[in-house]
């Protein structure tokens, strides 16, 4: 089920089943839980003016405005549309059965039954630390409300109450209702706040007091229920734009009260309502530790139970358990089961019955169709023309659908089957650029005869292996930069470009600019050895991004600096033979080092060029700004938008309409090549010289001395 962010329109569509991945589990969906206020929420935002939507996301509208400083107004226009024209499975309570198991998976089976954070759809593939089994006993619709218990769960914990204890919960949704009887469970006094009657009544038959603050004055009513001490802790599970819930969340609370907010209030706090009681408050992060932490949740990397009691898997194994010992019934919160294809039907009840809790989704009971590949309405399906290249496309995330596709637009092409692992990137942009079919399965593309052509834009560390299998197919390639991640694979590749004989490009684009080709033709005449200068201002990325680990990303010199290293490569016409480089020196606060260095190359024609890499600048200086001193003459070109030159007779400046970084021309070249039979555009030597200067620099910061190629 997939929501369009722009329109607001929500479809079942036909994806592509998702392949299993290491460390997760592919599971067949036999229930799935629809969250009433979440999917509300994206679902009414999903509808809102683009003026509304603006208000919503007031961070996302400074991010707007800095990069339309640094890139102008239409590129960040465009990249705006273009992140909300794409789809958004929804969804993240679920029960099913597992299919297959991922490499690395311990503990769970094909054929066990388990809860997961996967989407509303028939297949999903999820992290192992994300899912957990379900006990005998429990049914697949009480199961899957499972993940929405575990945010309750949470909450609970932060709060840490006590037997006898008065504790509030404000809002008595799905989790507001699921967290009352956790308190009644655990001994508490439960007082349950709601302007809902029904929701009032369902609270009260679970045993728990109640108050309309509609009807009377919440703080009032706490303070008497609570014979005037007021609420040991409060509970928000609210969803409110105002900042009443949190004043008279600290009203109705003793001095040195808890108050965790789990849902989503005004936070304009009052000092002196906490000054005077001493208030303790905390927000509640989703189901429990771990949640956006890439190391536990995508990597698999578990805490140790003696130091973190309850993760977000552990959570998930005790909502169960209470279900199994029917300490909690979710079954008076359910509202409506509605088939899986009546998405229209469920989300109309959504937002138009504002009474109804949860909605559970049924699935086919059956083998559920495996498809690695569906065919797109619109992709062309007659024999491609003579002359013409025919493409298969590895990966569909955001560079591929704003930059190698656009890129692609009007060349001789005919653009046959689009992979991407989960299948839903695939099936958007292979619809809205015409390819004939969407698939999950990269094999599909490199298996196709009718393919002759395969461009790899996956995750790094995948590139090398890739990239081999093409060529062992007898394919031309273009992979995005990296062209892999060590020495190893570097020889294995060239050793499989020369026994295939076919095209090998790496998207190093830069060289394909107007501006590079502009440099590069003022510098055929010189006389003397240059002096090179590329400045680069990456950029902050946290340490636990892919980018930055070395096993994934192949971190951010190999992954990024790579571009600059090529193009003055390019622009010398001289191989690199000396690399030394350093990075920044150990300092508190420093977690990553690779990203802020300085690498200096010599060529063999006397040239020495200087890469400035720095991930530690302000967004707002230009992020790269290149010198060429020579012949008593400079050429500067910044954000490869204006190239300015000094002392040059003839020429002083060239200033293109937006950024032009030379995709558009490196595509355009490489087409041409491949479909009418042309020498290599970019010959293998040089792939190979910057590659190997690549993995010197990373060599030569960590040891200290330079390297000799």
């Amino acid at each position: 089920m997939l929501q369009n962010l722009k329109s607001g329109a929500i479809e079942v569509a036909e994806v592509p089943c998702p392949m299993v991945r290491a460390g997760h589990l592919l599971i067949q969906t036999r229930a799935s839980l629809i969250s009433a206020g979440t999917e509300r929420m994206l679902v009414e935002f999903g509808k809102g003016s683009l003026l509304a939507k603006a208000r919503s996301q007031p961070d996302k509208v400074r991010q707007v405005l800095d990069k339309i400083r640094t890139d102008g107004l239409m590129p960040t226009l465009e990249a705006v549309f273009s992140r909300l024209d794409e789809p958004m499975p929804l969804g993240y309570c679920n029960a099913g059965v597992v299919l297959e198991v991922g490499a690395g998976v311990e503990g769970f089976k094909p054929g066990d039954r388990v809860v997961s954070n996967g989407a509303h759809a028939e297949v999903v593939c999820v992290p192992k630390n994300l899912c957990a089994r379900i006990p005998d006993g429990v049914e697949d619709d009480a199961a899957a409300f499972t993940v929405l218990g575990a945010i309750a769960l949470q909450g609970i914990r932060l709060c840490n109450p006590t037997l006898g204890e008065t504790i509030v919960v404000t809002g008595l949704g799905l989790i507001g209702l699921m967290a009352v009887q956790m308190l009644l469970a655990n001994g508490c006094r439960v007082i349950g706040i709601d302007i809902d009657a029904g929701r009032l009544e369902l609270a009260a038959k679970l045993g728990a007091m109640t108050v309309n603050p509609a009807a009377s004055d919440p703080v009032a009513a706490v303070t008497a229920m609570s014979e005037g001490r007021g609420a040991d802790g409060v509970i928000i599970t609210a969803s409110a734009k105002t900042n009443d819930i949190m004043k008279q969340a600290a009203q109705m609370s003793r001095k040195r009260g808890r108050i965790i907010l789990v849902g989503v209030v005004g936070l304009e706090l009052s000092r002196s309502d906490f000054y005077k009681k001493e208030l303790s408050f905390q927000v509640s992060c989703s189901y429990g530790p771990g949640r956006y932490d890439a190391n536990y949740e995508e990597r698999g990397q578990d805490y140790p139970a003696a130091f973190v009691r309850w993760t977000e898997q552990r959570n998930f194994q005790a909502i169960l358990e209470l279900m199994a010992s029917r300490r909690l019934d979710v079954g008076p919160l359910i509202s409506k089961r509605i088939a899986q294809g009546a998405a229209q039907e469920a989300y109309a009840a959504l937002t138009q019955e504002r009474e109804a809790l949860g909605i559970v989704l049924s699935y086919p009971q059956s083998d559920v169709a495996m498809a690695r590949v569906v065919p797109l309405a619109g992709g062309a399906t007659n024999a491609p023309a003579a002359g013409r290249a025919v493409v298969g496309l590895i990966g569909a995330g955001i560079f591929a659908k704003m930059t190698l596709l656009p890129a692609l637009k009007g060349l001789p092409v005919e653009l046959r089957t689009i992979a991407s692992a989960g299948g839903v990137t695939s099936l958007h942009n292979g619809r809205r650029f015409g390819f004939v079919q969407a698939a999950t399965d990269h094999r599909e593309i490199i298996n196709d005869p009718a393919i002759d052509t395969v461009i790899i834009v996956t995750r790094h560390n995948l590139h090398a292996s890739m990239t081999l299998e093409a060529l062992a197919a007898g394919k031309h390639v273009a992979v995005e930069k990296p062209l892999c991640l060590n020495v190893s694979e570097l020889d294995q590749i060239i050793a499989a470009q020369q026994a295939s004989g076919r095209q090998l490009l790496v998207g190093f684009n830069r060289r394909f600019s107007p501006h590079a080709v502009k440099m590069k033709s003022l510098l055929a005449g010189r006389s003397q050895p240059m002096c090179l200068t590329a400045t680069i201002n990456a950029g902050v990325i946290p340490p636990e991004s892919w980018t930055q680990d070395a096993a994934v990303g192949g971190g951010r010199i190999v992954g990024e600096g790579c571009h600059w290293i090529d193009l003055m490569r390019h622009l010398t016409g001289a191989p690199i033979t000396t690399v030394v480089a350093t990075r920044i020196g150990e300092a508190p606060g420093v977690a990553v080092r690779d990203d802020k260095m300085t690498v200096t190359l010599t060529f063999a024609d006397g040239s020495i060029g200087t890469l400035h890499y720095f991930g530690n600048g302000d967004k707002g200086y230009p992020k790269e700004t290149i010198e060429v001193f020579c012949d008593g003459r400079v050429l500067r070109l910044d954000n490869f938008r204006v190239l300015t030159g000094f002392g040059w007779p003839g020429f002083r400046k060239l200033k293109t309409r937006r950024i032009d970084k030379g995709h558009g021309e490196e595509f355009r070249q490489f087409v041409q090549s491949v479909a009418n039979g042309g020498p290599p555009i970019m010959p293998m030597n040089e792939i190979e010289n910057v590659m190997r200067a690549t993995f010197a620099a990373v060599e030569s910061a960590h040891s200290g001395q330079p390297i000799q190629l």
